[in-house]
């Protein structure tokens, strides 16, 4: 955002401090200072002037021979003895008593002033001295018209500086664009003299056009017809049909105004509408009527605010040619498009040399849409600049009452119709009641009641004393579309006072230490476990693909849905945390990983379980994934469900809890499901408890297929939030014997129906009845032999050690023996 300091000095009604003090004010209290520059150095030397004499050159078909009246101010030049200096000039315009600006000898052009510097002398043109130019709007750097000599039509004396009259001995301060993403009003010259007026603590009082709602003129002449079908979009939208435009230059002041802060003249037309946006912030065009007229094929004009039409292009200004977004705003005449809303016009109705009546429009538009739209399409411009930060729509009338004053002063135009004024309800500032004692507290001040009323009324707020009660009444002028609740009243007050003048106070802090956080130490326990088991952590995103919670037989209208995803790819937050883990299955096994588990802490969200209070936004879980996996030619012993089951059960040993698996079947159709076999899976609840803790299992083919993976593939999840509700910290030491442990392997024939739970719990039964012996239990196998379907062989591992001596193979042996006796009575089992 380029700043003149002399242009906002024209609001204010002190003189502004120093460069150097200025734009310290500035950078400490409103936006960071990316630059300072001057430009009246590019202007040195040059002097306004009268062209007394203008004669054809003898030796020339297009040059002229003129004198010029400088009121004798520049030394060292030859005269006539009238006291006037010769020029040379080939411009069309230039003629006996024009006003121009004359760059006489030793001055550099201004055009060349940053680029290669071409510095001005008294020479020979055909045989006639010339002493230095007259100047053309390009030669000064005031737009791109080479075509004559600048024109001034103000009553200046000749000889006086060319700075002095226009202002161009100015300062322009850049402050960076982004420090006002959320204060539209400051990306407007008027703005930024009233928050510098404020930081200086100075009272500003905005232009009597501009602080009230604007008397808006009519006429009649034009026929026009405005419809807005877009008003969620376009809250507000004016326009009115101006007649009897004359198109020329704009008057100088003008120009130079625009060119300072990097706008190029164009006409006195399109100047007034820039010159508006950058006083206000607010962006206005205009359309040539006729063009309109032409295209909306009726006795009158028409704008209409729509969606553009299937397949429907548009010509910009800037000569592209697009087919629009079907989300953007556009403004039509007819069934052809003129305009994209808030972005740029179309090239069919361009304001140009022969316009005669023009339609100007000023609107509020939806800042989210004109940001996409303009990312869209590549298209970035002022107006997008001022768009895309939300301009307060209050405005529009006042700045479209003087826009159509300030083109009847500079083209001598006239309302040719009534104001269409099409806009929803408009919205006001809340007034606002704050506790000074409340915004004291955070700013670690001590200021009155009257100090906080003076910082905000020097920059227009409404504001007083609610007497007795420790509070004021705040209310933000209808500029400021920021002020929304009591905080950022105190950020109003803590910057208009100076956040450098905050005293340098470290907050106080508690001496307690700060609680452990039981869910994440659990985390960190189940972590250490799982990675001593072997397995590997990965970390992935929490948002996937839609197509990948199809892969898993999950449904992506069953998840959440991101609106301002980072990715194309990541859209939704994942439904369960299988998709994630088997998507990086693949790749490791090309990468010549042949066995391996990988799991993963993270969160997974369900729209079918909606928080009480969120507003239909997903319930979050916190939840351990792992996925075990062999390539197909080298296959484990035993199935994949019960290798996954190892690293679950370590887990739960590893907390003193004891898992329940039951049926799959007996679960509802919920997502986490989708991807696990029916019939060789399984979902886990803990002893004791009827909470849903997880589910393992081992994989559809479909999901195998659609993921690429080996037969031999399983995994489990399972829920922190109720593995923590039901853990109970125990002591888990266990002192070491002095004597030597003995293991044997025990065998059993069951009948197939017998399961491995009950074998297991028998064995258990057997092993806590037993004083003087540790003894645990590891499971190899499960085996049914083809020839034989009514029973099974189950093989388990018995690891024992004494306390009080040496174990022997025969005690041992008298202790299975002891287990095969029972098991045969209970379970009708045989030892092999």
């Amino acid at each position: 955002m380029n700043v003149s300091r002399n242009w906002i000095q024209q609001y204010l009604n002190f003189d502004l401090p120093a460069t150097v003090d200025l734009t310290a004010a500035i950078g400490a209290q409103l936006g960071a200072v990316e630059a300072v520059s001057e430009t009246g150095a590019r202007y040195a030397g040059a002097v306004i002037v009268n062209v007394v004499q203008c004669n054809k050159h003898e030796n020339s078909d297009h040059l002229n021979v003129c004198l010029i009246d400088d009121g004798g101010v520049i030394a060292d030049v030859e005269r006539n003895a009238d006291g006037h200096v010769q020029v040379v000039c080939g411009a069309p315009n230039v003629r006996a008593g024009l006003s121009v600006v004359w760059l006489p000898p030793g001055a550099t052009v201004p055009e060349s002033f940053d680029k290669d510097p071409f510095v001005l002398g008294s020479r020979a043109l055909r045989g006639v001295t010339s002493h230095g130019m007259l100047a053309s709007p390009r030669e000064l750097a005031l737009g791109d018209s080479h075509d004559g000599i600048l024109e001034i039509h103000q009553e200046i004396a000749p000889g006086t500086a060319f700075v002095d009259a226009f202002g161009l001995n100015d300062t322009i301060i850049d402050v960076e664009n982004k420090m006002f993403t959320h204060r539209p009003d400051c990306f407007g010259q008027l703005g930024v003299a009233r928050e510098v007026a404020g930081i200086l603590n100075k009272p500003f009082s905005s232009p009597e056009w501009y602080k009230a709602p604007a008397q808006l003129t009519t006429g009649e002449g034009l026929e026009l017809a405005v419809n807005n079908d877009l008003t969620d979009e376009v809250p507000r939208f004016m326009a009115q049909a101006v007649k009897e435009i004359v198109v020329r230059p704009s008057p100088v002041w003008l120009q130079t105004l625009l060119s300072r802060v990097g706008i190029r003249p164009i006409n006195n037309v399109v100047d007034v509408t820039n010159y508006m946006m950058m006083l206000t912030g607010q962006p206005l065009h205009a359309y040539d009527y006729d063009k309109v007229k032409a295209l909306t094929k009726s006795e009158g004009a028409s704008l209409t605010v729509r969606r553009p039409a299937k397949n429907e292009t548009i010509t910009l200004l800037n000569g592209k040619t697009i087919t629009p977004r079907p989300e953007a705003i556009m403004i039509a005449s007819g069934d052809h498009l003129i305009g994209i809303g808030g972005v740029m016009g179309g090239a069919d109705t361009e304001v140009d040399d022969q316009t005669a009546n023009i339609i100007l429009e000023c609107a509020t538009f939806d800042m989210y849409s004109v940001r996409r739209t303009s990312m869209a399409h590549g298209l970035f411009t002022d107006a997008v600049t001022r768009n895309n930060k939300g301009q307060s729509p209050l405005q529009n009338d006042r700045i479209m009452a003087e826009a159509v004053r300030l083109l009847g002063e500079v083209s001598g135009a006239s309302p040719a119709g009534e104001v269409f004024d099409l806009h929803t309800e408009l919205p006001e500032a809340p007034g606002l009641q704050v506790s000074v004692e409340f915004i004291n507290s955070r700013l670690g001040l001590t200021l009155t009641a009257r100090q906080m009323i003076g910082l905000l009324a020097n920059v227009e707020f409404e504001v007083y004393d609610m007497e007795n009660t420790g509070q004021i009444f705040v209310k933000a002028p209808f500029w400021r579309t920021d002020i929304a609740i009591d905080e950022d009243i105190v950020e109003e007050v803590g910057r208009l006072y100076g956040f450098d003048k905050l005293p340098l106070v470290l907050p106080s802090k508690p001496v307690a230490p700060t609680l452990r956080d039981p869910l994440l130490a659990l985390s960190n326990r189940l972590r250490n476990t799982l990675s001593r088991a072997g397995a590997n952590e990965i970390l992935t995103y929490s948002f996937v693909p839609g197509s990948l919670l199809e892969k898993a037989g999950q449904t992506s209208g069953q998840a959440f849905k991101i609106s301002n995803a980072i990715s194309p790819d990541l859209q939704y937050y994942r439904l369960s945390m299988a998709p994630s883990l088997l998507d990086k299955v693949r790749p490791n096994l090309k990468t010549g990983y042949d066995r391996f588990a990988l799991y993963e802490f993270g969160k997974v969200h369900n729209l079918m379980h909606a928080n009480d209070d969120s507003d239909g936004l997903p319930q979050e879980f916190d939840i351990a994934g792992l996925v075990w996996t062999t390539q197909d030619k080298q296959p484990a012993a035993g199935a994949a469900f019960y290798q996954v089951r190892r690293y679950l059960d370590q887990l739960a040993a590893a907390e003193n809890l004891e898992l329940v698996y039951k049926p799959i079947a007996e679960l509802p159709d919920l997502p986490i499901v989708k991807p696990y076999q029916a019939d060789r899976s399984a979902y886990v609840h803990i002893a004791g408890s009827d909470e849903f803790l997880g589910i393992i299992g081992e994989f559809t083919a479909s999901t195998r297929a659609q993921f690429k993976l080996p037969l031999q593939t399983a995994g489990f999840e399972i829920d922190l939030v109720v593995l923590h509700k039901v853990y109970r910290p125990q002591s888990r030491y266990v002192p070491a014997s002095r004597f030597p442990k003995i293991e044997q392997d025990l065998c059993l024939k069951v009948p197939a129906a017998t399961t491995y739970r009950q074998v297991t719990d028998l064995i258990q039964g057997q092993i806590d009845a037993q004083d003087q012996m540790r003894i645990t239990v590891e499971p190899l196998d499960i085996y049914q032999r083809q020839d034989d379907e009514l029973h099974k062989q189950i093989t388990v591992r018995l690891t024992a050690v004494s306390y009080a001596k040496t174990l022997t193979d025969a005690e041992v042996s008298r202790f299975l023996n002891e287990i095969t006796k029972t098991a045969t009575d209970q379970l009708k089992a045989e030892r092999i």
